[in-house]
């Protein structure tokens, strides 16, 4: 009887501690019964990650809502049922379980047109951000703004968890010259906001196209709080894109996410460990991981790791390098990492100048999801984390003071 007390008393200690502790903005949306989109004509921005704590779909939710009337849907990257590769062009089509039409924005258009508009009263976006700034899906959400405020349309953001936490910031605010779908807006790429923060800050600091500003109304989440990792919200993770799996996948997206656009070092992608690894045919693994470990980067450990990849970079070599894992998250500069595992790389094996080694084109994508060409020059003057750092977090402090007045917890 003891012992049945005992484990009465464990499970229900873990009930509390893995319990669902934040509602999304959907769930909040549900329970007001719909109140900011009712008896309105509905265009919805959403993928496989709109979902309820239930793992109803926002599409079927609203469809399904007697006071809502679902017209039309808007694709983004990978398909608003999660069907397109990354990068894969979507194309318009009629989604067979609602019979509403499904108009493509990651074609021709990223943008949503007045034609695509047409009978719209309110635009909701409902979809889960990973918290760095080259992910589209916030590119998205600002040039569907941008429509809306063309087009005199309000548009709704259903707030999700940034998975990051709403407390880290790093790199550089992106300059002007290097504004693209991969780093649109003047933020960091850690930039420590939730997706209706973001929102609120794009409007209210006149940052859409020509300065425009929509009609904009944020259903904000219960219970979330800045501190917050996606974890702690006991909400399910469902995949944002092939490559991040699990909601601890967000974390590794900035550790080497900006590497991997050279494509000259596997970074995961292709093998069970996406954004998780370094590797290549060259690396001595032992080597790449005492240098590293003996850094003492703050709340970092890299191990060495061996791996056959089954796609992307070095399909099928066997290659070395280490593998990240985290000590203390919070102290952990994440987008940083890549840059000291570049630096111990080359210090070891300086003949392998993975800038050299990769498609001349590859070096304006790493510039435009670093924000500037000048981490990269600096960078390689002499191969030092120590000369990019200052300028990395030198925007950050002004960019906190900015948000933090667009903050809503």
């Amino acid at each position: 009887m003891k012992q049945v007390f005992i484990l009465a008393i464990v499970l229900s200690i873990n009930s509390l501690l893995f319990s669902q502790t934040v509602k999304t903005g959907i769930e909040v949306l549900q329970e007001n019964k719909f109140k900011q989109l009712s008896n309105k004509n509905i265009g919805l921005i959403t993928n496989p990650t709109g979902i309820n704590s239930s793992f109803e779909s926002t599409i079927d939710i609203l469809h399904q809502a007697s006071n809502v009337n679902l017209v039309a849907m808007y694709s983004p990257e990978h398909g608003v049922r999660g069907d397109y590769s990354a990068g894969d062009q979507v194309n318009f089509f009629t989604d067979p379980k609602t019979n509403v039409p499904v108009y493509s924005l990651h074609g021709k258009h990223k943008k949503p047109t007045a034609e695509m508009l047409k009978g719209v009263d309110v635009l909701v976006y409902d979809i889960q951000d990973i918290g760095s700034r080259s992910y589209t899906y916030i590119s998205t959400l600002g040039l569907a703004m941008e429509a809306a405020a063309e087009n005199n349309i309000e548009i709704v953001v259903l707030d999700r968890p940034n998975p990051l936490g709403g407390i880290k910031m790093e790199g550089l605010v992106t300059e002007p010259e290097f504004v693209s779908f991969v780093s649109q807006f003047p933020i960091p790429y850690v930039h420590g906001m939730t997706v209706g923060e973001l929102a609120r800050f794009l409007n209210g600091e006149k940052l859409l196209k020509n300065e425009a500003q929509c009609k904009l109304t944020i259903v904000e989440m219960d219970g979330w709080q800045r501190s917050m990792t996606f974890e702690d919200t006991g909400l399910p993770w469902v995949p944002s894109s092939p490559h991040i799996p699990h909601a601890h996948s967000s974390s590794f997206y900035p550790v080497s996410g900006i590497l991997g656009e050279l494509y000259t070092v596997s970074i995961g992608v292709g093998y069970t460990l996406p954004f998780q690894v370094f590797a290549a045919q060259w690396i001595d693994a032992d080597s790449l991981a005492n240098n590293l470990n003996t850094l003492n980067i703050e709340g970092v450990h890299f191990r060495p790791v061996h791996y056959k990849p089954y796609y992307s970079v070095s399909k099928g070599e066997l290659i070395h390098g280490v593998q990240v894992h985290f000590t203390n998250y919070e102290k952990a500069p994440l987008s940083l990492i890549q840059f000291y595992v570049l630096q111990e790389a080359h210090k070891l094996w300086p003949s392998y100048n993975v800038f050299e080694l990769c498609e001349p084109s590859r070096l304006n994508m790493f510039d435009k999801v670093s924000g500037s060409d000048k981490v990269r020059l600096t960078f390689t003057k002499r191969w030092l984390v120590k000369d990019i750092e200052r300028m990395w977090y030198k925007d950050i402090a002004d960019f906190k003071r900015k948000a933090s007045k667009y903050f809503l917890y």
